[in-house]
């Protein structure tokens, strides 16, 4: 799946094809019988501006870094039980979705990505919030490599969060892979009447 990014939408008309996370070990996700909020993710509505560091190489003890901005636009559906956002990273080359869903009935949020490179969706996360932590944990795989996956968001008030993303490779210890932190951006200026 070459896995590079958790963050951006994705068209609801590819949700057929998610199937839920799989399921996992107690010890690496919020427990099962754990209730989340609906607004949980409210906060990302709207442009944020994203300054992202990226492991060069991935499962191999690499301490290099790639740094580079980015660009999301979110937006919130369905009373916040979904929302959608497209992450654009220029200097990469290539753009992704994520669509986030809130399980009225478990109340626990999934998450879904797909990328324009290769335009497949990933098998998703599910998690929550507890208070301004979020905590979302599914299985993947990286470059054919089977992984547990791990993403960590972080509420810094209402113009800043930080996101990042771990993958286990051993099933006990994670190697954080991707880090961006959001700065939300002023609302353009309109011209006085």
């Amino acid at each position: 799946m070459n896995k590079t990014l958790p963050i951006a939408p994705l068209l609801l008309a590819g949700c057929a094809a998610a199937q839920p996370p799989a399921q996992r070990p107690a010890a690496d996700s919020p427990s099962a019988s754990q209730q989340f909020d609906v607004h949980d993710f409210d906060f990302l509505d709207g442009e944020w501006d994203v300054h992202n560091r990226r492991l060069k190489h991935r499962g191999v003890a690499s301490a290099e870094w790639d740094e580079f901005p980015g660009f999301i636009r979110s937006s919130l559906y369905l009373g916040g039980v979904a929302n959608v956002d497209q992450f654009d990273l220029p200097a990469l080359g290539f753009s992704g979705l994520t669509l986030r869903a809130f399980n009225q009935k478990t109340k626990r949020w999934s998450i879904y990505w797909v990328n324009s490179r290769i335009g497949v969706l990933d098998p998703g996360v599910e998690g929550g919030f507890v208070g301004d932590r979020g905590e979302f944990y599914g299985v993947d795989d990286d470059g054919g490599r089977a992984v547990r996956v791990r993403y960590i968001w972080n509420k810094l008030g209402p113009d800043k969060a930080t996101w990042e993303q771990a993958f286990s490779y051993d099933g006990a210890t994670w190697e954080t892979n991707w880090m961006s932190t959001l700065t939300r951006r002023a609302p353009a200026a309109r011209p006085s009447p």
